[in-house]
């Protein structure tokens, strides 16, 4: 049986480290500061976080703003799940993604998030989307099947192309486009 590796980046990233985000320093104020109200009400619910009885002891949850209609967003950093606040050296700037190729180019203080492909894929998809969360709820994932909420299929690997496959088909065959929740 093969075990799965929790925590890691699966995708070919493209990482250029930076000292700071290259965006507007206002735009970087405004993200940050958005992202981390929703972030800390996530963080006390438990939705983001990390547990050393979940996951192996990695962070889990992330979060993402878009900045450019192009698709360019600002995430968390990968492995930020435990901090208790992040600033802006715990965000990296996804650039752009090409699931075909498995391939993510980020810049930034911080590699991005492992679920940066799921996040770029949703904000291709539809243009209207600003945000994205990434919560881990054992109690929604218990009751999925009742709260009648759309499942990805559970032997899809986070952080892959056929995750990002997996999303676009929820995206276009359920009511996650109308809803938000998966």
């Amino acid at each position: 049986m093969t075990q799965t590796q929790e925590g890691v980046i699966k995708f070919d990233l493209q990482y250029r480290a930076q000292a700071r985000l290259p965006l507007d320093e206002m735009v970087v104020t405004t993200a940050v500061s958005a992202l981390n109200g929703w972030r800390q009400l996530c963080l006390r619910l438990g939705l983001i976080g990390q547990d050393p009885a979940r996951y192996d002891g990695y962070g889990f949850g992330n979060i993402s703003q878009r900045v450019s209609p192009e698709g360019a967003f600002v995430i968390s950093g990968t492995q930020t799940g435990g901090l208790a606040t992040l600033t802006a050296v715990d965000f990296a700037l996804v650039t752009t993604c090409d699931p075909t190729q498995n391939r993510v180019c980020a810049v930034g203080p911080v590699k991005p998030s492992s679920e940066s492909m799921t996040h770029a894929v949703l904000y291709r998809l539809d243009a209207a989307i600003q945000a994205v969360i990434h919560v881990h709820s054992p109690v929604m994932w218990h009751t999925a099947v009742a709260l009648n909420l759309p499942q990805t299929a559970a032997d899809v690997p986070y952080g892959t192309p056929a995750m990002a496959a997996e999303v676009e088909r929820l995206f276009q065959n359920t009511a996650v486009a109308s809803g938000g929740i998966f």
